[in-house]
């Protein structure tokens, strides 16, 4: 167990006091804040002003077409409009809208995006809708003034009677969150053992190390230590981007300011809306099972991905190996969204039970809730599959390690793994 320690401790303490970790360490929160509002700020600033021409004959359509947002239309003579039709090179129009008895075009010297195609093809069909109606002698007054707007508020009946206010979005965006974050840190410090082994293997490290330890103690030595990096990184980041947020609010009010917008009847509302929003989700619970899903999913997959840093000579060979091992995480990526359409269906169950899958899924899940008994099986399942593959990647891993300059393939492994001496 010393033995095991020391190995421990060299594998963090040589990984926390590389550059590249305090660089990522400190620029972490800021990448993924950036991540999650670039997008939203690019796609703001992408909105493409386009106008469309409009014909004579159909100038009933151009007062609710003109409420489409980023889109202007403009009436134009019939004879413009069919010069308009055989040439757009010296025109400002994006495209000409005409109609041929009960069927519209769209004309353009370029591909038409689908979301103008849509706006138009929507408006369209409510102005058509309204003078059917008309026609029919219904007033159309009295069915705008039938129009109602339900908003339904959803409350969870805790165990002691009372109602919390909850919402679906609020869950399917932490499930979607904290699912995607597993997988990130569990590929990327899984990669991580990867490399460490290959680098130590094809230095010729490993040789003098293997003489004082055994293999399977060098292996847990190192997934355990690389295991401590992560957990120191994450933990980090959590307390730099709560710095961070602070920094930024003294920054940018005094605290005069800070207190009279606390009390003010605005700020109060979006409280309110915040709580609503993340109501009835248990945030001590997903923290906790984020901590364990996370090491014990690391765990679970850096043996994996130890075994096939043992199994080859160079990083470029680990390709028909990793591919295999990465399946089930991609998998669980993409049943995210089916999984938060029914959390307590038959297949978001299974897969948050099948160890492969459930660091991911069992994520997405908990803010919806989930039965205790059913986290119990999860993590269960989970500490048993890092047992099992813990047990058959120290066979390959024990083998591999001393193995030079042979091209390994399945078969090859799989003598590996069923030799028992």
């Amino acid at each position: 167990m010393n033995k095991i320690w020391l190995i421990i401790s060299r594998e963090y303490l040589v990984r926390v006091k590389k550059k590249s970790f305090i660089v990522m360490t400190i620029l972490g929160p800021i990448l993924m804040a950036a991540l999650l509002v670039t997008p939203t700020i690019l796609s703001m600033q992408d909105q493409q002003n386009r106008l469309v021409a409009l014909s004579e004959k159909n100038i009933e359509f151009l007062e609710p077409l003109n409420k489409i947002e980023n889109t202007k239309f403009t009436v134009i003579p019939d004879e413009e409009l069919e010069l308009l039709k055989k040439d757009f090179s010296q025109t400002e129009y994006y495209a000409v809208l005409d109609k041929d008895k009960d069927q519209f075009y769209l004309l353009s010297d370029q591909q038409i995006s689908l979301s103008v195609q849509r706006s138009i093809a929507d408006k369209i069909e409510k102005i058509i809708e309204r003078n059917k109606l008309k026609l029919a002698g219904i007033d159309l007054k009295v069915l705008e003034s039938s129009v109602t707007e339900i908003n339904i508020q959803t409350k969870i009946i805790t165990l002691d009677g009372e109602n919390i206010n909850s919402s679906t979005e609020g869950s399917m965006g932490i499930g979607f969150i904290t699912g995607i974050l597993i997988y990130m840190f569990i590929f990327m410090y899984g990669t991580m053992v990867m490399r460490g082994v290959i680098e130590e293997k094809t230095n010729r490290i490993v040789e003098v190390i293997i003489s004082s330890v055994k293999p399977f103690q060098l292996m847990m030595g190192k997934i355990i230590g690389v295991a401590l990096v992560g957990l120191t990184q994450f933990i980090l980041w959590i307390v730099l981007t709560m710095a961070l947020a602070a920094l930024a609010e003294l920054l940018l009010f005094n605290p005069n300011e800070l207190i009279s917008q606390a009390n003010s009847a605005e700020n109060t509302e979006i409280m309110s809306k915040i709580t609503n929003l993340i109501g009835g989700i248990n945030f001590m619970q997903i923290i906790l099972c984020f901590i364990f899903y996370f090491i014990s999913g690391y765990l679970l997959y850096s043996s994996l991905f130890a075994a096939v840093g043992s199994a080859v000579d160079a990083e470029a060979d680990t390709q028909q190996f990793v591919v295999p091992i990465t399946v089930p995480l991609l998998l669980a990526i993409m049943l995210i969204q089916p999984v938060m359409d029914n959390p307590d269906g038959t297949l978001a169950f299974w897969m948050s039970m099948i160890p492969f899958t459930s660091p991911v899924i069992m994520m997405v899940r908990l803010p919806f809730g989930v039965e205790n008994w059913e986290l119990f099986i999860s993590m269960l399942s989970i500490i048993t599959g890092f047992v099992a593959t813990t047990f058959l990647a120290a066979k390959i891993y024990r083998t591999g390690i001393l193995m030079y300059g042979k091209k390994i393939s399945y078969k090859e492994l799989w003598k590996w793994l069923s030799y028992k001496g």
